[in-house]
């Protein structure tokens, strides 16, 4: 199947997806722990299941790396697939969360979208063919210096554990922008970076199907995505900066100090 076909039934499927989560969200739904602060609710696994189910009589034989389900198959194609980014937004209702589904050829990722059903908004990108917002092409910001620039980042469930180090990154951070924000959602960051509300962002502790979806978005828009160290990112790095491409220089002046240490 071409890839633009694909991404239209992607599309449609983020699309009911989305209306899945505000119609349960108006239901009770069952909340458990997986960690300590890391919680999935019955619609994180609802959504799940709703999507690979549909994905696979798209497209039969694909492998499939999801946040609950963990993987299946072996295929050089691969869906990753986080039904509900930003999980701890949604369980509290904070209206910060979102649908991301990325397909990797090999290691690489070469269709993403990412659906925030919150503003009924829809990221998505084919690797060559730029990145669009509710199919309206999008492109990073042009800021050029960290005092005028705004950030995101997160912090990862474990925080407790490594505080300073998770703090004195902020607190750098904060010294040499104009202002941070902790949203709650990864893929949301890097779709906000990717359409100019945010000019970068930068987080350790990341997995798969937080970043591939958003990591295409932000490079088919303009910007760049590597390692804390500059290194290309690739599934299950560690630490991830995103920016407009203009700051990256100076972003990575702050994280490369911290890449031996995550």
């Amino acid at each position: 199947m071409k890839l633009s076909l694909l991404l239209c039934r992607t599309l449609r499927a983020a699309g009911e997806a989305s209306a899945l989560i505000r119609k349960m969200s108006r239901r009770r739904f069952t909340i458990r722990f997986k960690g300590e602060i890391d919680p999935v609710t019955s619609i994180d696994e609802a959504v799940e299941e709703f999507l690979i189910s549909r994905l696979k009589r798209i497209t039969p034989g694909y492998a499939f790396l999801s946040e609950e389900s963990g993987s299946e198959g072996k295929n050089e194609w691969t869906w990753v697939i986080d039904p509900l980014d930003g999980t701890v937004n949604f369980s509290h209702g904070f209206p910060v969360y979102s649908v991301s589904i990325a397909l990797l050829r090999g290691k690489r990722p070469v269709l993403g979208v990412i659906a925030d059903p919150s503003r009924n908004e829809y990221f998505h990108a084919l690797r060559g063919r730029g990145a669009y917002l509710n199919n309206r092409r999008i492109a990073v910001s042009e800021i050029r210096d960290l005092k005028r620039s705004i950030f995101a980042t997160g912090f990862p469930y474990d925080v407790w554990k490594k505080n300073r180090r998770v703090l004195s990154i902020f607190r750098k951070f904060l010294l040499r922008s104009q202002a941070i924000r902790r949203l709650g959602s990864a893929a949301l960051d890097l779709c906000w970076v990717a359409c100019g509300r945010l000019d970068g962002f930068w987080e350790e502790d990341l997995k798969a199907w937080d970043t591939m979806a958003g990591i295409l978005i932000v490079e088919e828009a303009g910007g760049r995505v590597t390692q804390y160290d500059g290194k290309r990112y690739r599934p299950g790095s560690g630490t991830l900066v995103a920016s407009n491409k203009i700051l990256h220089p100076s972003m990575l002046e702050v994280t490369r100090s911290f890449a031996a240490q995550a």
